[in-house]
């Protein structure tokens, strides 16, 4: 039982990273941009900003999963463990490394992190909701492996 909550916390974490993608390309781009748009302007006075629901949605839904295990489902706490590390990952790489809301990681510049860092820019330059590009957070393009200084 130890191998498939494993096995499921591991599917459930990379399972996120498209659920990120899917969700950032059609929901945050697309009917719930009216939350997701002020990440991208920035004309906010606010630490918080609207599109951080987005986050309290995710926790909510490992939080059910939790829950789920009490009421006798074993195999919801991997899932549900599955979502929170992804969603601490992403906290961790978004929030904290690309976007500096807490001063940490700065010197970081390894071929992975300059990727992650080049994907997400080029992800921003887009003001709009159309046009956008990038939209995942741990797996950017290839193109932005390449060696640029």
């Amino acid at each position: 039982m130890i191998l498939y909550s494993i096995l499921i916390f591991l599917g459930t974490f990379f399972f996120m990273e498209f659920m990120a993608w899917f969700t950032h390309k059609y929901v945050m781009h697309g009917f719930l941009w009216s939350l997701h748009k002020d990440h991208h302007h920035k004309d906010h006075k606010s630490w918080w900003e609207r599109n951080d629901f987005f986050f309290v949605f995710y926790a909510a839904v490992s939080m059910v999963f939790f829950y789920l295990d009490h009421i006798g489902y074993w195999y919801a706490l991997p899932i549900g463990l599955g979502i929170a590390a992804y969603g601490a990952t992403y906290f961790l790489v978004h929030d904290i490394f690309i976007h500096q809301r807490f001063k940490l990681f700065r010197k970081a510049n390894n071929w992975y992190a300059k990727a992650i860092r080049r994907a997400h820019k080029i992800h921003h330059k887009h003001l709009g909701k159309e046009d956008g590009e990038c939209f995942g957070m741990l797996v950017p393009p290839i193109r932005f492996f390449k060696n640029k200084k």
